[in-house]
């Protein structure tokens, strides 16, 4: 695996919603770096692509309440255990769950092992609430697919949060997730 600035050249094997991401990111005038890689469906297959980006590599989750009329998407550190009951007592809705599939198609033109925070360009109807755990953004640097999960993106954390996620016209909202404690 080799970090490559930018764009692949080569566009013939690339989806159209990949490229969209490269077109955000290229007319935002963000600098960013990509690997090709095989498919990462898991966290722990994107432990050594983590250890090419150097970047919080994001787990992203997508929500939904117990009456699929609500969706968020999570994003946490990979390395950060998920509890569903400290989430919902933060944004006060009780009986999450990961939603559906077809939510996630349907809502972000996303598929399961693909999700990532560029999904949110693709929800025009604004379904999707983005909450971002506050870990996420204490590194230089994190880690998305570019809505495939044959490549993977680092960019900077302040370019996300000032460029690119106001550009998706999403609002985050902030949530802090504890890390597991001793016992």
């Amino acid at each position: 695996m080799t970090l490559e600035q930018g764009r692949p050249e080569n566009w013939a094997q690339r989806l159209p919603k990949e490229i969209r991401v490269y077109d955000l990111l290229d007319n935002l005038g963000i600098s960013y770096q990509r690997i090709d890689h095989e498919a990462a469906m898991t966290m722990e297959a994107c432990t050594a692509i983590d250890q090419v980006l150097k970047a919080t590599m994001c787990k992203n989750l997508f929500l939904c309440n117990r009456q699929n009329t609500e969706f968020y998407l999570l994003l946490i550190p990979g390395d950060k255990p998920f509890k569903t009951k400290e989430l919902s007592k933060q944004i006060e809705s009780s009986r999450l769950s990961f939603a559906a599939p077809e939510y996630m198609e349907e809502y972000l033109d996303i598929t399961p092992g693909s999700l990532s925070v560029f999904g949110l360009m693709n929800d025009h109807g604004h379904k999707v609430q983005l909450l971002i755990d506050q870990d996420v953004l204490k590194g230089e640097y994190v880690g998305f697919h570019p809505c495939i999960n044959t490549s993977s993106l680092r960019l900077k954390t302040t370019d996300l949060v000032e460029k690119i996620i106001p550009a998706m016209g999403h609002a985050p909202r902030p949530v802090n997730l504890p890390y597991p404690t001793e016992e």
